[in-house]
């Protein structure tokens, strides 16, 4: 299946208000009426090119959305505050008391810190399962299950999900089928093998300058509607909106977003090979090792790569602190959480970004103390910063 996200997205640029070749950015909370009526028409429902107030839309919001929408290959979209906003957002839209909820066990922090404590709160009950045995997805399922959870590339562990079978599952059993795609914009589109809604923190790679905060959601015109209904949307109702200023720096850098994934993958499937053949323990879906590397290459538009990101095991906790430092040090980019910078960052996920996760949990899914994740940056002379990263290794025992 052909899918080219980078060209949808051109065909769906727009002139500011006054010919600029950037749409303009639209710098107010809430709009004028010419008349009460239409003021009350809006309040009704929504009045396509009318705006109210910019909890609900605006103009640039739009754009960006729309531009959002046609790299998932989605009729509709909506941008939020920040990435969690958009998953619990959509997970409380589809959810209420008794509801059930299938997730992989494998997946942020911050996710499952939602699913696993918060939710339950709310009566919501939550199985995590490994989403990519069938009989344990199908297993799960009950009558009042509403959604079926994953991410297209995992984090840490990058696993890879079988989207079609997952929906096949999902559909027959009335569910939807969820998928967090923010390791893999334009690199994997979902909703081509049977996804419902498409989720986004759009503070990693579609941004890529890691200067904000924000989310997205892509789906059908009528899931979106929902969610921002001003009697009971999600969105609409616990306010998660994002500020136009930072929509309109969101909506440049996408159109850029296709090069920026290459590069980034260019650069990681080199690092990956070069530590691989250096008899480290490596996962990234592009090495043929990896357990769905077929898939992968089955599902992917091939021509944006397998993806910035990499992790791989050090042996202990100790040694992946002090290469870390070594490599800080070196200037082969910076210790930190969040991913898709041009700069590469890294950290241990099972003590940052993955620390709500129990230990009994992490250790059943295969992540230690001593796994290293990379978000590979831009860097012009990846083989420079390659060889730094081996001299880091020698050091690490001396």
């Amino acid at each position: 299946m052909k899918f080219d996200p980078a060209s949808k997205i051109q065909d769906t640029w727009a002139f500011g208000e006054f010919g600029g070749v950037n749409p303009s950015i639209t710098d107010s909370s809430t709009y004028t009426f010419l008349n009460p009526d239409k003021m009350t028409e809006l309040f009704d429902h929504e009045i396509e090119g009318c705006y109210l107030y910019s909890r609900h839309f605006n103009p640039i919001n739009k754009y960006l959305c729309t531009a959002l929408a046609a790299m998932e290959g989605t009729e509709d979209a909506h941008v939020t505050a920040s990435g969690m906003s958009a998953i619990s957002s959509c997970i409380l839209q589809l959810c209420q008391a008794g509801d059930h909820i299938i997730s992989s066990s494998t997946i942020y922090g911050g996710t499952y810190a939602f699913l696993n404590n918060f939710a339950p709160r709310l009566g919501i009950k939550v199985s995590f399962v490994d989403i990519n045995d069938k009989s344990a997805v199908e297993s799960a399922m009950t009558e009042r299950t509403k959604i079926v959870y994953c991410e297209s590339i995992s984090n840490p562990l990058m696993n890879i999900p079988d989207f079609e079978m997952l929906s096949k599952i999902a559909s027959k059993n009335k569910a939807v089928l969820m998928v967090d795609n923010t390791f893999s914009p334009m690199i994997l589109s979902p909703v081509q093998y049977g996804a419902d809604v498409v989720l986004y923190s759009m503070t990693k790679f579609i941004n890529g300058s890691s200067d904000c905060v924000a989310g997205a959601v892509c789906a059908t015109k009528d899931f979106i509607m929902n969610l921002m209904d001003v009697n009971n949307g999600a969105c609409m109702l616990l306010g998660p909106a994002l500020d136009s200023l930072r929509a309109s720096s969101i909506l440049k850098n996408l159109h850029t977003l296709h090069i920026r994934m290459k590069q980034h993958s260019q650069n990681a499937l080199y690092l990956a090979t070069l530590l691989h053949d250096n008899d480290v323990k490596v996962y990234y879906p592009g090495l043929p090792d990896h357990p769905q590397h077929k898939l992968m290459s089955k599902i992917m538009n091939k021509q944006f790569g397998f993806g910035g990101m990499i992790a791989f095991e050090v042996g202990t906790l100790k040694r992946a602190n002090r290469l870390m430092v070594l490599m800080q040090e070196a200037k082969v980019g910076y210790l930190a959480v969040s991913l898709g910078y041009f700069k590469t960052l890294f950290s241990a996920p099972a003590h940052s970004t993955s620390s709500e996760i129990p230990e009994d949990l992490q250790k059943q899914m295969g992540l230690t103390d001593s796994l290293v994740r990379l978000s590979v940056g831009l860097d012009n002379d990846i083989e420079r910063i390659g060889q730094k990263i081996l001299e880091c290794f020698k050091k690490l025992d001396k």
